[in-house]
């Protein structure tokens, strides 16, 4: 009879068919609005163009101390930008949804988020080291190739990147729609939060947006290699699971019986506590005191070794022995 598990079994519904979103006309129209965009913010900072003089309007004016009661509240919501926790939530949650839908898609595609994120971000953050407002020394400079590493912010880029991973793997349009909304609102929040407290420029907020934004547009293009990388996980996992199989465990009890491991010779078994021994026959007949037959032990037994001649037991014929030599007649009396 049918247990209640298996029957619970029989009702899951079968994992929805996951659409991998390609690289389409609109979406490469995108990607090149976006880097063109891109390029001009680094191009206008580069040259210290009008972008670079509201960056320090901005600053000078400084926001967190027009609206103080704003700061407390900020300062928590500027986490939902910070990587570490952003990429363990949003992990967790891509990865109950790995299990659910049998695929481990989602969890690569993170990875190869976050990657593409620090690889192109942090290059062009070294690469410029540009310094953030705390740290400007010169009122209308760009700040540029000062050792710094704020332009872009990766607070922001972070931001677009991990929330709107959720809305790229989402299964229905629906779904898609409401939380591409949603990790735009938290994008933007998080990038005008940092111009509040002062740790970046708003040229930094616009082209972290613009960072993270190419990189949700390129994924399509890293699906093939998310598409490998998946099938050899799955097929190294397949390979453990079939090791472990053709391995036996037969554990053996202490003192347990132990399997035969040689025929029995002959027509009777002979007990494996008692040893074999032999019996050889004295010149009158009779049998003398038996000994071990070393060389009747078991192959898998511990061999004897042969009695030395002194812990030989001496051989006693049963016959009679030869009179004693009696005296010649005649020798004396």
């Amino acid at each position: 009879m049918r247990t209640d598990i298996f029957a619970r079994l029989d009702r899951e519904p079968e994992p929805p068919k996951i659409e991998i979103p390609r690289m389409t006309r609109t979406r490469l129209a995108l990607f090149g609005g976006t880097l063109a965009f891109y390029l001009a913010i680094v191009v206008a900072v580069l040259i210290t163009s009008w972008l670079v003089t509201l960056d320090w309007k901005i600053m000078l004016f400084r926001p967190y101390q027009q609206w103080p009661q704003l700061h407390a509240f900020l300062d928590y919501y500027v986490v939902l930008g910070q990587r570490g926790p952003t990429a363990v939530m949003v992990a967790a949650w891509l990865g109950w949804r790995s299990w659910r839908q049998h695929t481990l898609r989602p969890l690569l595609a993170l990875g190869a988020s976050l990657l593409l994120l620090n690889v192109t971000v942090g290059s062009v953050k070294l690469g410029l080291g540009r310094l953030g407002p705390h740290y400007a020394t010169q009122i209308g400079s760009a700040e540029l190739f000062a050792g710094g590493d704020i332009f872009p912010s990766g607070h922001t880029a972070n931001a677009v990147v991990t929330w709107g991973i959720l809305a790229y793997l989402a299964t229905t349009p629906r779904a898609r729609r409401y939380l591409s909304a949603v990790s735009a609102v938290v994008a933007l929040g998080v990038g005008l939060t940092t111009v509040y407290i002062g740790t970046h420029w708003l040229s930094d907020v616009l082209l972290g947006w613009a960072a993270g934004l190419l990189i949700l547009l390129a994924l399509p293009w890293c699906e093939p290699l998310i598409a490998r990388a998946e099938a050899f996980i799955l097929g190294v996992r397949d390979q453990l699971r079939e090791r472990r199989r053709l391995v036996p465990s037969l554990p053996v009890a202490a003192g347990g019986p132990r399997p035969a491991m040689f025929p029995q010779h002959g027509p009777a078994a002979v007990d494996e506590d008692e040893e074999p021994t032999c019996a050889p026959v004295g010149a009158g007949g009779g049998r003398v005191a038996a000994r071990p037959a070393a060389h009747l032990a078991p192959p898998h037994g511990p061999q004897r070794a042969h009695p030395v001649r002194s812990e030989r037991t001496p051989v006693t014929p049963v016959a009679g022995r030869r009179p004693p030599r009696s005296r010649p007649v005649g020798t004396g009396g």
